[in-house]
């Protein structure tokens, strides 16, 4: 289940600033909309609803990237890679990186 924060980045399909545009509060209940201020008027229950797989998917892909960033290390590594096994192998390393941890198209 995709958190409300992403349900309204899908609805809105823009970044939110989460501190001014709209403020969200859990009183143990669960996540809620304590404040929206937005030109755009505030989704239903139902809108948020319906764009949830999209949630959901922008949630795995999220993890994905992130484990992505992991196994490519930093800059620097990258940079000694290339330096110490030529820029193909880097390429190649990239890829099967990428290869075993695809993003959902």
């Amino acid at each position: 289940m995709s958190s409300l924060s992403n349900k309204i980045k899908i609805f809105l399909g823009t970044e939110v600033d989460f501190i001014n545009d709209v403020k969200l509060q859990n009183d143990g209940d669960g996540d809620y909309i304590k404040e929206w201020n937005l030109d755009t008027p505030q989704p239903t229950d139902a809108q948020l609803s319906a764009v949830e797989s999209d949630a959901d998917k922008m949630e795995r892909n999220n993890q994905v990237i992130a484990t992505r960033k992991q196994l490519y290390g930093s800059l620097e590594k990258q940079i000694e890679n290339i330096i110490e096994n030529g820029l193909e192998a880097e390429i190649d390393r990239v890829n099967q990186i990428k290869t075993d941890n695809p993003k959902e198209s």
